[in-house]
């Protein structure tokens, strides 16, 4: 018989406290390896020198910190082509160390069975080398690992002998390469954690054996189980990680009758054990466990993909059949109530539940004393990364500046208002009503449908517990921090050099557009602010992506389109023109752009239906945005330097030399030679963004010039990118030395000037604008104590009116637009009034308003004509303002019939907005052989 060739592989990840070890252990074998590769996925500990040490530079590969165990094995295959149909291939883990003899055991062990194509040994503990770990490993079907061995069991040769198991580990795996390809190898769906479960189970399904050689025997750290190492494939935490693909392995390998029946059990006993979690004070298990289960009801389509491809050959028959094989090999049915019990049992005794999943072997409390003491300089880390400092700069930044907001009567913000932002009041429950009610009961009385932006804020009102002003001052006052983090993480892909990267996202921040909304309590401005660097970002991936992953972005761009034109509708036709350009441009290089184009901007017109049908009727709304509309917040004329400085006009804006260094830097990018195309889409969205905000500053919308900040949000955007892109040829000058390196200096001198200059202006003068933080009620106290009857109270102040119902508005309330004819009449009604015409209450009464308020100062001579019309009699009068009662009768104004059609589209809508979520989902990690975004864009 031909001698089998066997190619071992070993993956190492910051593992080189037990590396050594396992190299000495492999180059010791018995029967060595015919071929060796070694995986290095970005370790920090010397684990990659070791590996050049002991099996030369040319049998290594270096992947990312991010990458699984399954695409590092997938990439040391790909550069070692197939030695023959008897090759085997050899696992190994960097904290796994084999016994001299077992690669030839298991050799031994694979000839005498020629049906097993995987086979593992008997693992020990590494620090006792006399406890057992594992012989072979089954599964129950709510997913909990179990090896049948007792806590602490000793090796005494109990278990030994060659046994048919469901499956074994990957630390010392040996598999034929064959099998391999035949069943896809390791699904990198699983990065980490029950990947050798499902590579097991897709063996047994092809018809193969997989067996457990106990005279094979390696000694096994678990390194990534019992948290010896971080992990950095995935953010979750292991046992949450671990609790997931759990559920998921059983739920995509089982029957389908079989899967049904125990996702049931799954769905029912997590929430049983989360319940006990809770009970027992272990809320992170509690947590763990409910995410886990949730992951996998709340991604149907990632489980039914993956169903699928696990299907087995053959006719539909072929899952039972090979799950009639694979049966006798699981936990037997009544292990999983028998631990179920004995978590009880342990509460009931006063101890807390303890649960063994995510460990590989059952774990004691004892054995906990083992583990080594927590990373003390993990939080040290984490406020170190260059994202955390710059956030946190950028929270204490606004702090500093929005003091005069901060220390009101209500901290916080509660009553907030003044500018375009109206006083912020009521809570989510409010909201809610507001915008499913088919006739709004407020002002006049209106059937139109509420704006779309308000079930945006009743939605984060109900994540703030129904406080709807502490999600307006987190979406406006913290909207510069909240765009600097967008900013910084919509750019991974985009800017590669994190410097770089830090100072385009805390100059983005700290564009005159973030303070000038904030000044003028513009919401809606500082909303699409922060999203926009997330419109970047979905769209380069859906332009330069794999296919599903330009998919799923079109889906998300999509939403996140449809948020921000709720709030600014301006936004959908500024992105809109790009958006096309960019389809055409890439259309023809890269498939399906044009389809994933189409859907993102086909999301928002699907969601904001009704609402946008509304603006096409009266076009120069979608100039204006959320809120108030005051002549007072936009400058009648916009000086050129003005737009030139990315500024947009209005209150609490810096002087104009403070971006000059943002457009001195890009314009500087001019001169280089390379990267042209890098340079011309950055100055051409930059030109774009400037020649909108002229057109749209030139409009007049309701006898006020529009305010063009969100163009002008496009414009920096294009020129903080363009910069960004272009900053490593910084460096390249600067190594150059002499004038190249005092150039590159005073670039970077000029373009730093722009973040510190505005950080520095915005703190000294802080806001600057009519917002304040303790916004009187629009509506007197003593007019809200006589409409307990829903009667109307007209306020005058100055030459306009606003007709108020019993309290003051809610936000988006003011926005409702009211019939023309009811308010001409009114509108005259209050003239006639004000000039001490008779005759007008009757009209006011016959619209069911029974108060008349002047907001201050209350002119004598005003007060003189109303005290001298026979309807009114005057309440109240003080500096706070005047009050007068209608003395004739009150007609209540009748509710009038909603559209029919009016639930079932909000009925439609939330499915629409569930299924493009569900669409949008994230699925499996792209690989990290992709070239990036940035490269992509550039090459194209």
């Amino acid at each position: 018989m031909a001698r089998p060739y066997v190619t071992a592989i070993v993956v190492a990840h910051d593992g080189g406290r037990w590396l050594g070890e396992t190299l000495q252990a492999l180059a010791g074998q018995s029967r060595r390896p015919d071929r060796v590769a070694g995986v290095d996925n970005g370790s920090r500990d010397g684990s990659a020198d070791l590996l050049v040490q002991t099996l030369g530079r040319g049998n290594l590969i270096s992947l990312p910190r991010s990458t699984g165990f399954g695409e590092s094995v997938a990439a040391a295959l790909e550069r070692s082509p197939s030695a023959g149909p008897d090759e085997w291939i050899w696992l190994l883990h960097d904290d796994c160390a084999p016994d001299r003899r077992a690669l030839e055991a298991l050799l031994v062990a694979a000839q005498h069975h020629p049906k097993a194509a995987v086979l593992g040994p008997k693992l020990r503990d590494w620090l006792d080398r006399r406890r057992l770990l594992e012989v072979g490993v089954t599964v129950g079907r709510t997913g909990r690992r179990d090896t049948g061995l007792e806590p602490r069991e000793f090796d005494q040769g109990q278990h030994d002998g060659t046994h048919d198991v469901l499956s074994v580990s990957t630390a010392g795996m040996l598999i034929r390469r064959d099998v391999w390809e035949q069943v896809g190898g390791l699904d990198p769906f699983f990065p980490l954690f029950r990947d050798d479960l499902d590579l097991c189970w897709r063996v047994r399904n092809a018809g193969h054996q997989v067996l457990n050689v106990t005279s094979a025997v390696a000694w096994h750290a678990e390194a990534a189980a019992r948290r010896r190492r971080r992990i950095t494939v995935s953010g979750d935490h292991p046992r949450r990680l671990d609790r997931r693909n759990a559920i998921f392995v059983v739920m995509a390998n089982l029957p389908f009758g079989a899967m049904l029946w125990a996702l049931l059990r799954n769905v029912v006993g997590s929430a049983f054990r989360t319940l006990l979690f809770i009970v027992s004070k272990q809320p992170a298990n509690a947590l763990d466990e409910m995410v886990a289960m949730g992951s996998i009801l709340v991604h149907p389509f990632r489980l039914l993909r993956a169903r699928r491809a696990r299907r087995p050959p053959g006719n539909r028959q072929s899952r039972k059949k090979a799950y009639i094989r694979i049966k006798r090999l699981m936990t037997p049915r009544g292990a999983a109530w028998r631990r179920l019990t004995d978590m009880v049992q342990s509460f009931l005794a006063g101890q807390a539940p303890v649960d063994s999943a995510g460990r590989h072997h059952h774990s004691t409390a004892e054995e906990e004393d083992e583990l080594p003491p927590p990373d003390t300089g993990a939080v040290k880390r984490f406020l170190s990364r260059p994202g955390v400092v710059l956030l946190l700069a950028l929270t204490a930044v606004s702090l500093a500046a929005e003091r005069s907001l901060l220390g009101g009567e209500r901290l916080g913000g509660e009553r907030l208002g003044g500018g375009a932002l109206v006083p912020v009041t009521g809570g989510a429950g409010d909201l809610w009503a507001f915008y499913t009610e088919s006739f709004h009961d407020v002002g006049l009385g209106s059937n139109a449908w509420a704006p779309p932006y308000v079930a945006v804020l009743a939605a984060l009102s109900t994540l703030a517990l129904g406080k709807t002003w502490l999600a307006v001052s987190v979406l406006l006052l913290g909207s510069v921090p909240l765009a600097g983090a967008s900013a910084y993480l919509a750019t991974r892909h985009i800017i590669p050099a994190v410097p770089a990267r830090a100072w385009a996202a805390g100059t983005y921040a700290l564009l005159p557009v973030a303070t000038g909304a904030i000044a003028a309590g513009r919401l809606g401005t500082a909303v699409v602010f922060v999203l926009l660097p997330l419109y970047a970002s979905f769209g380069t991936v859906l332009l330069s992506g794999e296919r599903r992953r330009a998919r799923r972005a079109a889906w998300g761009l999509g939403l996140l389109l449809a948020v921000g034109t709720a709030f600014v509708p301006l936004v959908y036709p500024l992105f809109a023109v790009l958006g096309v350009l960019a389809a055409v441009a890439f259309g023809g290089v890269r498939r399906g752009v044009v389809t994933s184009m189409a859907i993102a901007l086909a999301v928002p017109l699907a969601l904001l239906l009704p609402w946008l049908a509304s603006l096409v009727t009266d076009p120069g709304r979608i100039l204006l945005e959320a809120g108030l509309h005051d002549p007072a917040l936009a400058d009648p004329v916009l000086a050129p330097e003005s737009l030139l400085a990315l500024s947009p006009g209005g209150p609490g804006l810096p002087p104009f030399w403070v971006t000059a260094g943002l457009v001195t830097t890009a314009l500087s990018a001019l001169l280089m030679r390379r990267q042209r195309m890098i340079v011309a889409i950055g100055w051409g969205i930059a030109l774009y963004g400037m020649l909108a905000a002229i057109l749209v500053s030139r409009v007049t919308v309701e006898g006020a010039r529009a305010w063009p900040g969100v163009p002008l949000a496009f414009a920096g955007t294009g020129l903080l990118v363009l910069v960004g892109l272009t900053a490593h040829r910084l460096a390249e000058l600067r190594a150059g030395g002499g004038l190249r390196k005092l150039g590159a200096t005073a670039v970077v001198a000029v373009a730093f000037s722009t973040p510190l200059l505005a950080a520095g202006f915005w703190v000294v003068n802080g806001v600057r604008g009519p917002l304040v933080g303790d916004a009187p009620d629009v509506l007197p106290a003593l007019a809200a104590s006589y409409s307990k009857n829903g009667e109307r109270t007209l306020v005058i102040e100055g030459s306009a009116f606003t007709v108020l119902r019993a309290r003051t508005p809610l936000i988006g309330e003011a926005e409702l637009p009211v019939d023309s004819d009811a308010r001409t009449r009114v509108r005259t009604a209050a003239q006639g009034l004000a000039g001490g015409r008779g005759g007008d209450a009757a009209t006011l009464a016959q619209h069911g308003i029974a108060m008349v308020a002047v907001a201050p100062p209350v002119s004598a001579e005003l007060a003189k004509r109303l005290d001298s019309q026979p309807s009114l009699q005057r309440m109240s009068l003080s500096d706070a303002g005047g009050l007068w009662r209608l003395t004739e009768p009150v007609r209540r104004v009748p509710a009038q019939p909603g559209s029919a059609l009016h639930t079932p589209w909000l009925w439609a809508q939330g499915a629409l907005v569930l299924v493009a979520a569900l669409m949008a989902a994230p699925g499996r990690r792209p690989s990290e052989g992709v070239e990036s975004s940035s490269v992509a864009l550039a090459g194209a």
